[in-house]
């Protein structure tokens, strides 16, 4: 049996949190921009940051597993 919690959950967020999709933080205008499409260097440091955490957050912290 393999845990697929890893990465199914590292895809997710990968997606949801890829600058501009969903929202874009710090935005061009103003402090949070929603689909814009537009990114910046900023914007990709902040969102790869909170890639990092929310990631730890839920494999490490939570201890999540899917076993298939």
């Amino acid at each position: 049996m393999n845990d697929w919690a890893g990465p199914i959950i590292a895809t997710a967020l990968f997606g949801f949190l890829s600058p501009g999709l969903l929202f874009q933080m710090p935005g061009k205008i103003t402090p949070v921009d929603f689909m814009n499409m537009k990114t910046s260097w900023v914007s990709v440091l902040v969102h790869a940051l909170l890639f990092g955490l929310i990631l730890i957050l839920l494999l490490v912290n939570f201890n999540l597993h899917l076993y298939v």
